[in-house]
């Protein structure tokens, strides 16, 4: 955690205020800190394939994977952040008809691959992380955007680029990036980062596994102590928290989002076991993460919104959902449309059906299924309405 960070914190506490919630943002499972914490093996890993950049030189490509909550765009977006920022502060290389006094630098950067869904997207995001100008996001094609980039890393230039959130529904796998890239490889590898183990057996890993207990109760203390009052939560609820979320850091982060929240809610100057159970029941098992569910587009996202907010009856079935979700003035959408994007959230995980009991909704046959939302509900309603 950089010191001005630290220090703008401090600043937007409330003077004289003995508050429970310090800054709630230190517990968002969707941020990452600057120093991921308890990952050092890991680190010296990734930095041994990434060797030869530091020698002017492309490293293999690799690809970075583990499960949910393991720490994977933790560990690489800080990375690539510091190696960007070293990189573009290095003088650039005058080069002569002779030779150059050094190696060009490598640079580095970063693209999500869950805003960069396609190939022209993917390649549209790496150009415009390595030119200046604004680059268009309509009105060319892929291949002239391949083109434009390999003009301009030409053959001075080289860029490793690291592609998070691959292998994912609706975002591009592992395996395609290698023909996505090959037209500009002598200028241009990739650090990929999924979940999935690789196919590919040629191709460089470096596995991130599971946080120990010991590591992910570290995680928690680190981020606790900048979110929360002193002696807010004890030592003890931490590691039951991080026990139960069993090497999990995004599970176990939002058990204690929602923890706080309910403890802020209740205007207590303690998180109590109450308060952390609850939490700890506001994340369904095996949920969709929320950077997942933030990256979707604003209408599913408004979907989602309602769909929260909907109780009782106007949940018992997809179709009286639908119609619920519809009739909202934010959403606006026919009740047609809103049971297809259902439907598709659904099909990526983000919402659960489960049987339901609801009558008059499809006839004879099985019951109708309710949708639920797969993901901590508690900690989206906060997360898209800060000011609740």
């Amino acid at each position: 955690m950089r010191l001005d960070e630290r220090i703008e914190r401090r600043r937007r506490r409330e003077s004289g205020a003995n508050r429970l919630v310090r800054d709630i943002s230190a517990l968002d499972p969707t941020a990452h800190p600057d120093e991921p914490t308890g990952r050092g093996p890991t680190l010296e890993r990734l930095l041994d394939r990434l060797d030869p950049a530091f020698a002017g030189e492309l490293p293999d490509d690799t690809y970075v994977y583990g499960p949910k909550g393991a720490g994977k765009s933790a560990l690489v977006t800080a990375l690539f952040d510091r190696l960007a920022e070293t990189a573009r502060n290095r003088p650039r290389v005058i080069h002569t008809t002779t030779r150059a006094s050094s190696p060009p630098a490598v640079e580095f950067a970063y693209v999500d691959g869950r805003a960069a869904t396609s190939e022209f997207a993917l390649l549209r995001a790496v150009l415009d992380a390595v030119v200046e100008e604004s680059v268009p996001s309509g009105g060319v094609g892929t291949a002239a955007v391949r083109d434009r980039l390999g003009d301009v890393l030409g053959r001075a230039r080289r860029v490793v680029v690291a592609v998070d959130h691959v292998g994912e529904p609706e975002t591009l796998p592992v395996e395609r990036l290698a023909d996505v890239f090959a037209p500009v490889s002598e200028s241009l590898s990739y650090v990929a980062v999924g979940r999935a183990a690789p196919e590919r057996s040629d191709l460089a890993t470096v596995e991130v596994p599971p946080y120990e207990r010991h590591a992910l109760a570290d995680v928690l203390t680190s981020r606790t102590s900048d979110g929360l009052a002193r002696h807010a939560l004890g030592h003890d609820a931490v590691s039951d928290v991080a026990a139960w979320a069993d090497g999990d850091a995004h599970d176990a982060l939002a058990a204690l989002y929602g923890a706080a929240v309910e403890a802020a809610d209740a205007a207590t100057d303690r998180i109590e076991p109450r308060h952390v159970e609850a939490g700890m029941a506001g994340v369904p098992a095996d949920c969709c993460s929320l950077g997942r569910v933030g990256s979707l587009s604003a209408s599913r996202r408004r979907v989602l919104r309602e769909l929260v907010a909907l109780e009782g009856d106007d949940r018992a079935s997809v179709t009286r959902a639908a119609a619920a979700i519809a009739d909202s003035p934010t959403v606006e959408l026919s009740a047609a449309t809103v049971k297809r994007l259902l439907y598709e959230l659904s099909e990526l995980g983000v919402v659960r059906r489960v049987a339901g009991d609801a009558e008059g909704d499809c006839g004879p046959g099985r019951p109708p299924s309710r949708p639920e939302p797969n993901f901590p509900m508690r900690v989206f309603e906060r997360l898209a309405d800060p000011e609740r």
